[in-house]
């Protein structure tokens, strides 16, 4: 029976569950059968798209590791960290990635036993934290193990955002109270809760935090009853999450304002609505199907006569860009489904024509109106200008 519900539904003993598996390795060892460990395989080819759901979910594939003179390594550390995360729950510690890597580090030092096991870079343990997640379908939070985050800077004058604290004390903050300093919500937003003082029109997320700084500091958010929201580039587990909840706790229409290229549509955009095959088992909590495309769109750029640039093929990474959105339009469930044909024919679009804009273009339209950007946006979301 499959797990992969939202955490808000199911919560899954971890340490019972890894004490099942381990007892079964061992089983088999003593029983001289080769222990075999499976995940989920979080790859393209194992995506589902449902248009209902609105987010990737996994298929049946699995990965297969069954212990060999290969293998025998990565199931080794599969254990060794294991047991690191399972004694960080059992304490109530938490760590980084990076922190996690340093911590084997000192370890192995200590003890020459463990010395098979040693990571020659960081890379080596994150595959083994994150098939740990996909082995056992939990998140990487529900094993004490957080990112260090970026993205999600959030302004508004009539949101307020309570946190219920590992204490069990909450903490209430009025976002229209921080002054010019942004709230930066944290990597597991499901301890948060929301409210609006008053009926909330619109989240706008913006892909660049310096504009979305730009139009907080022109007073955005004073003339409108809005979020905006800073996502800084492909949106981090906190961006995601924080989209999520804002979705489902306040249910306002959200906007995505980015630039017009293969780029931001397929690897930022799209793992902002439906997440992405990495995080196959994640995406349910860390997506926001009802996020719309506002901008830069194709018509905008005649429309508004934007500056923008032609895409460089003779650039290797331009290229790369090029090639996986042909790749996309192909292999991609999200973009091949009927409900997104309008995004795809963005992508299509972007092929053909070859070129990229960014959405700081608008502020070419009239450079004597510091607040035109504010109002373009206003009357594209008036009209409809959006897929």
């Amino acid at each position: 029976m499959s797990r992969l519900l939202s955490i808000r539904e199911l919560k899954i003993d971890i340490p019972k569950e890894a004490r099942i598996l381990a007892d079964k390795m061992l089983k088999d060892l003593e029983n001289s059968k080769r222990p075999v460990l499976e995940a989920v395989k979080t790859s393209l080819d194992n995506c589902i798209y449902n248009a209902k759901v609105g987010y990737l979910t996994p298929g049946d594939k699995k990965v297969r590791t069954e212990l060999n003179v290969s293998s025998v390594q990565k199931l080794a550390r599969v254990v060794f960290m294991l047991e690191i995360l399972l004694r960080n729950m059992d304490i109530g510690s938490v760590n980084t990635k990076r922190e996690l890597y340093y911590i084997c580090k000192g370890l192995i030092k200590g003890d020459k036993r463990y010395s098979p096991l040693d990571f020659e870079d960081q890379n080596e343990s994150d595959s083994i934290i994150d098939f740990i997640g996909d082995m056992l379908e939990v998140y990487r939070e529900e094993l004490n193990c957080f990112a260090n985050d970026r993205g999600g800077q959030t302004y508004s004058q009539q949101l307020v955002v309570t946190e219920s604290l590992p204490g069990g004390e909450k903490a209430v903050i009025d976002l229209s109270t921080l002054g010019t300093s942004p709230f930066q919500p944290m990597n597991k937003p499901q301890a948060l809760k929301l409210k609006a003082k008053k009926k909330i029109d619109f989240c706008l997320i913006v892909e660049s935090v310096g504009t979305a700084s730009t139009l907080v500091t022109m007073g955005f958010t004073k003339r409108n009853n809005c979020i905006v929201m800073g996502a800084q580039g492909v949106p981090s587990n906190g961006v995601r999450g924080w989209c999520k909840l804002i979705e489902e706790q306040l249910n306002v229409p959200m906007y995505f304002f980015g630039d017009l290229d293969a780029y931001t549509l397929q690897n930022i955009f799209r793992t902002l609505k439906a997440g992405s095959a990495a995080s196959l088992i994640r995406n349910a909590d860390f997506s926001a199907p009802a996020v719309r495309f506002l901008g830069v769109l194709p018509e905008d750029v005649k429309r508004y006569d934007l500056p923008h640039y032609k895409v460089k093929e003779s650039d290797p990474s331009e290229a790369r860009q090029l090639k996986k959105a042909k790749d996309v339009m192909e292999n991609d469930p999200f973009f091949l489904d009927k409900k997104n044909k309008g995004l795809t024919d963005i992508l299509k679009w972007l092929l053909s024509q070859k070129i990229r804009c960014e959405q700081q273009s608008y502020f070419s339209i009239d450079p004597n109106d510091p607040i035109k950007t504010e109002k373009i946006i206003l009357e594209k979301i008036k009209r409809g200008s959006y897929v």
